[in-house]
Formats: C-alpha cells, structure tokens, sequence
C-alpha cells in the first residue's frame, strides 16, 4: 500500500505513512528502507522516451510524462521525500532544495519580475529580508512590509500602498511573502486576515509563509489560505544539525512555476541528503512533541526570574490578547524556540551564552540539542540598527531553541547561567 492514505474508511496519520508512503521496496530488491540513489542519470528504455520526458520538463509538452531523468530534474530519494511532506498540510505537491534560502530564492524567482512588487510581513529571517530588500531591488523589484502582528485594518492599507506602488512601475504585486512565527520574535501573523485581504484586493498574488518554526507539526498554514509553505528542512524536519535542505509545500499549479526555475538552476536536493530526510521524517513528530514538552517547562521557570525582563514565548501569551485570539486559530502547539529578553544588553546576553554548559552556543534551531545565540549580534546582523530596533531584535535577546535533553538538566543549565548575568 505504497500511495495509499486510508484503510478503509479511517485516514492515517501523516506520522504513520512517514514509514512507508511513496516506496515500493520490490523495485529495489525488497529492501524494507529506500537505498540511496547516488547515479548523477538514469537509463532510458527507448529513445522516445528520453524525447518526451525533455519535452515535458521543457515546458514543450502539456502532456505529463513520468519517470527519471538526471539528478539536476528528479531522483528516486527527492521524488519519496516530497510525497511524504506533501502529507503533513495535505498540500497538493512539494518539492525539496539544497538549502532553505535556495527555496526562498527560487520561490521568489519564480513570481517576480522588473517593477513587480513583494508585500512581506517583517521581521524575516534576516537572509530572506536580504533578498527581498537588497537583492531584488537590483532586478526592479520592490516590496512594501507590515509587521507581523499587524491587524485586518493594517493590512489593508499595506495591501493597498503595494498595489498603488506596482501601478505606477508598471507591474503587479507579485508574491504576498509571510513569516510565522517570525524569527527571532515568535510575533504571529493573522494568516486568514491576509488571505481575506488578498482575495479581496489581489487576487492573482499568492501566499507563500515561512513555516519553519511551527511545521509541519504544530502549524498548517494551508488551512488558514496560505498557498505555500516555505520551510528550512535543516531545522525540525532534518533535526539532528546534520543537513542542510530547504521545501516548499502547496498548490501543484504555483510549484511547477518553481519547479521549471529549479529545473534549470539546479536547487534540488540532493540523494543522500534526502535519504536523511526520510529518515527524520519518522520522528519529526516524537522529536517536536517532546521538545515542545521541554520548552513549557523551561518557560515556566525563566518567566518569574529576577533577571529576566520577558519571554517571547508562544505558551504565555496574555489572555484576551490579539497574539493570543491567532494563536488560537492557527496554531496547533507552542512550539519549542522562543526569545529570551535579559535586563541588561549585549553585555549581560553574552555572560548568559558564554556561561551555559548543557545547552550549545550556536545559530540554527530545531535539532536534538538545545542551542542558544543572540540574534542582534548573529544571525540578524546585517539588518540594520534601526530596523534591528523598530522590529524588537535588541542586544538583550536571546534566541534559544529546545532539544529533547531532560527538562530538569536544561533548567539547571539555565539557571546556573544566569547567575553569571
């Protein structure tokens, strides 16, 4: 039952199919696990069929043809990997790149173009902003933003200066480009507020959100009007610091746009990077929900400490609050990576990561291992100070993300460390 989702009439669970969907193991010797694919082509049958797969992956023919080509266009090890992660928001298609930035730059190119517009919620992860705001405007490419947490009314206006802006270039809103929660603040967008906004203003803008904090567990923002999900699989998917890949999840009509640019660039991931992946996708479920469990009880703990200004953390959220009424609505899970704010600045962040013993003092998010770093000095550095200051990335945060490590040894980690604060 390689492709099947239902015994009779009960749906599996995604967690469930992770252990066997999209693999036949009669086509590799009954092997129970795909091997790893590691051939830069593949053979074909008949001439004619080399001839019609290129004039399907070309753009030269509507007419579908299946089956492998080179490793620049598909793979055995991609192709499985993303029919599993299509199944986590139940996403009609997916597809998987060398890094996450290499999704978001192709999603990006996919859409865009000289005097098109990007409206993107801020803050971003700093790399994704770099692109939008210094890279693309070398191309004739603008954007207009609005801050994570705005409201209906907000966005409104936003929507309305970006279709204004792209009328008098000469172009169009091109991309609606979301990150939630936003790195490193855990500020949550109103994805059903922007999807309305969108289908009454722009209707040919698609929606594309980063989900890397929250999915594909705890966040579906496919459900919410989102048209992809835009994901940095080295983070909770991979989950072991040990990969980098990058995914996209969503509508199959918007992701062959994509996928004709990864075609031709040749983003993809690559065989053995994906065997890992179908690897950890077997316990992306385990791995999150436990680290989920870790950070509550970690959270409870630095909420009340002396040295402790606040905690951006996705579990406190006041009650009655708009962060809350979305959370609510979209999220299934706090999560496990929130932002420590210190009283103090630079100096006091530094003695806390330079004190820790159990946790790691490193950028990234989402493995087995707790890591901790300060984004304003890292990986959020080449924003500017200004913009740093206006979106709340101060040099007393501290960016930390849970592992699986026992909650007690993890507490005892922090609290030693804060008395060097």
């Amino acid at each position: 039952m390689t492709n099947e989702t239902k015994i009779g009439n009960h749906q599996i669970d995604p967690h469930s199919l992770m252990m066997g969907y999209g693999y036949d193991p009669q086509l590799s010797e009954g092997s129970l696990k795909p091997p790893i694919f590691n051939t830069s082509t593949f053979v074909f049958e008949k001439a004619q069929d080399g001839k019609d797969l290129f004039a399907y992956l070309t753009g030269q023919s509507d007419r579908v043809a299946k089956g492998l080509v080179y490793s620049r266009f598909n793979n055995p090890n991609q192709e499985i990997l993303e029919d599993r992660l299509a199944l986590w928001e139940d996403s009609e298609d997916a597809l998987v790149f060398s890094s996450g930035m290499t999704a978001i730059a192709h999603l990006i190119l996919a859409f865009a173009r000289p005097n098109d517009v990007i409206l993107m919620s801020g803050p971003l992860y700093a790399a994704s902003e770099g692109i939008i705001m210094k890279i693309m405007p070398q191309f004739g490419v603008s954007y207009v933003d609005f801050p994570a947490s705005a409201t209906r009314e907000q966005i409104d206006a936003k929507m309305e200066e970006a279709k204004a802006k792209a009328e008098r270039q000469g172009g169009k809103v091109a991309l609606v480009y979301l990150e939630s929660p936003a790195n490193p603040t855990n500020a949550l967008v109103d994805v059903e507020a922007v999807a309305a906004a969108r289908d009454a203003m722009l209707p040919d803008a698609p929606i594309a959100i980063d989900n890397t904090f929250l999915g594909p567990v705890f966040a579906k923002p496919q459900h919410h009007g989102a048209d992809m999900s835009v994901y940095s699989l080295t983070k909770y998917v991979g989950g072991h610091s040990d990969l980098i890949a990058g995914g996209l999840t969503g509508k199959k009509a918007l992701l062959d746009q994509v996928r004709g640019i990864r075609n031709t660039m040749g983003g993809i991931c690559d065989a053995n990077t994906a065997w890992m992946l179908l690897r950890s996708l077997e316990t992306v479920e385990l791995r999150m929900t436990r680290a989920a469990e870790n950070a509550k009880a970690v959270c409870d703990y630095l909420k009340d400490h002396p040295k402790v200004e606040r905690i951006a953390y996705l579990g406190h959220l006041p009650e009655g609050s708009r962060q809350k009424d979305i959370f609510d609505r979209h999220e299934l899970g706090a999560g496990s990576t929130f932002s420590l704010y210190l009283k103090g600045g630079e100096r006091e962040a530094f003695a806390f990561l330079d004190a820790l013993k159990l946790a790691k003092l490193a950028v990234s998010l989402g493995g087995t291992e707790t890591l901790a770093s300060a984004p304003a000095a890292m990986t959020h550095l080449s924003v500017p100070p200004e913009r740093r200051r206006e979106l709340d990335i101060s040099d007393n945060l501290v960016r930390i993300s849970i592992g699986i490590e026992k909650a007690d040894d993890l507490i005892a980690d922090f609290e030693h460390a804060l008395k060097a604060v």
